[in-house]
């Protein structure tokens, strides 16, 4: 079994107490009551094809309804979440205001074994941290992400 492949953007910015990170916090049920290790950077799957940079760049947009940021693309690497899913990322510098995020939408059966679908935002609130607070936020399997961009700046 081929392993699903998504990509991504990590959008930061330096300010006056230091760099702060946009995560946004996984939309649907299963995340609505959880904190800690629930929010992730934009990302989504390829598509067929489709070179990884370009889709970082979709997914950003589909996830918060923003475009992609311009700047350098600085190279993250790879990282396999727990669930098997490999996970390239770019970090990009640049600055959003969360209130401007439109999130995109998913459609699932809820409740489970229901027959009802309902649409749940992709992420379903957006914030800017501060890199010990998102530690603390991000999904474990991002965490070296976060690394490597400490490792940049």
């Amino acid at each position: 079994m081929v392993a699903k492949r998504s990509a991504g953007l990590l959008l930061f910015r330096r300010h006056d107490t230091g760099v702060e990170v946009l995560l946004g916090h996984m939309g649907g049920p299963f995340w609505a009551k959880k904190d800690a290790a629930s929010w992730s950077l934009p990302k989504g799957e390829l598509e067929p094809d489709e070179e990884p940079e370009t889709a970082a760049r979709r997914e950003f947009t589909e996830e918060l309804g923003l475009p992609a940021p311009d700047g350098e693309y600085r190279p993250l690497g790879e990282v396999k979440q727990s669930g098997g899913k490999v996970v390239t990322a770019w970090a990009v510098e640049g600055d959003l205001d969360p209130a401007a995020v439109e999130p995109g939408t998913f459609e699932m059966e809820w409740p489970p074994r229901s027959g009802r679908r309902q649409e749940f935002p992709e992420m379903d609130r957006v914030e800017w941290f501060g890199l010990t607070a998102a530690r603390e936020k991000l999904l474990k399997g991002q965490l070296p992400l976060l690394d490597r961009l400490v490792e940049l700046l």
